[in-house]
């Protein structure tokens, strides 16, 4: 199975670099600054699974000579216009794309462009970071990656990918339901990001586990609403999370915010705020992170950050 991977990014560089280790044919499509890092340097990996020096094939977009089996997308959710851009020139009639974003709007878009049949549900439970000198930094030992066809069936090319991912180290789970399983990572993303704090400090606080478990129902009431109503044991396990005084599990957005990122705010929070109100749910917890972001934005936008 032939893979090409947009970015060498924390997720895209993770799962791409594993591949290539462990023998995959992956290709990975970067712009000109990290393609001359991977020439140089190659993929250097730092993880609890063990550290890795790859010479890995990278290509820029003007290189349009290999039609993949397989795209996958490890972007983030608002630079999705980008990447499907990005991709079009490679994507094939037998191409499928392999999207690893949060959130759930980028399916229907990602449909529109190249239709349902061709395109795979996805999600991974796994945090790493690209740092500024370009090494991929995993942050903990979780590594599972759910996927499945949008009709629930079980094509070869499920199979295939299946089978890449094997020898890896990365839990490969096939997913008749994958919408449900976007849902209910969503459920998850929108009650950490809502919080965008360390699960451990919000637990210290006098009321902090209430309040993260108020928000966690309210999510899984929303999913419900869509149709994708969440699994107990899914929510019991982060009960038990947000129980955990020393946790030092956090979402992602908090990285985003405390360097000055860009963050997922309408992908994420803004999104679901939408859903809540389509559900007739009280709306205040996701409007007052909505509108929190909504100004981080604006300070960012005008340089009016607190310098480092």
């Amino acid at each position: 199975m032939k893979i090409l991977v947009l970015g060498a990014g924390g997720i895209g560089g993770m799962v791409g670099g594993r591949l290539a280790q462990h023998g995959g044919d992956v290709t990975f499509l970067v712009r000109e600054r990290r393609k001359a890092q991977l020439d140089r340097d190659g993929l250097c990996i730092e993880s609890p699974q063990g550290d890795a020096q790859l010479q890995v094939t990278s290509i820029l977009q003007s290189d349009t000579t290999t039609t993949p089996d397989l795209v996958l997308l490890t972007c983030k959710a608002y630079d999705l216009i980008g990447a499907i851009e990005s991709i079009r020139p490679f994507m094939g009639p037998n191409t499928a794309v392999l999207p690893l974003l949060n959130g759930i709007a980028h399916m229907d878009r990602l449909n529109r462009e190249f239709g349902q049949a061709r395109v795979l549900g996805g999600t991974i439970r796994m945090q790493a970071t690209l740092t500024p000198t370009g090494l991929i930094r995993q942050l903990n030992d979780w590594q599972t990656l759910t996927f499945g066809e949008q009709d629930g069936q079980r094509h070869d090319r499920l199979l295939a990918f299946q089978s890449a991912l094997q020898p890896t180290g990365i839990e490969a789970k096939l997913s008749a339901s994958i919408m449900r399983e976007l849902w209910m990572k969503l459920v998850h993303l929108a009650t950490v990001a809502t919080g965008t704090c360390l699960i451990g400090e919000i637990a210290r606080t006098p009321q902090g586990t209430q309040w993260l478990n108020r928000l966690l129902q309210l999510n899984a009431d929303i999913a419900s609403h869509a149709g994708y109503p969440p699994d107990e044991a899914f929510l019991e396990g982060y009960r038990k999370l947000f129980a955990t005084r020393d946790a030092t599990y956090e979402a992602s957005m908090l990285r985003d915010l405390e360097k000055g990122g860009q963050v997922e705010a309408e992908q994420i929070v803004g999104f679901m705020l939408e859903q809540c109100r389509t559900a007739g749910q009280d709306d205040a917890l996701h409007l007052a992170a909505y509108t929190h972001l909504k100004a981080y934005e604006q300070r960012r936008d005008a340089g009016r950050l607190p310098k480092p």
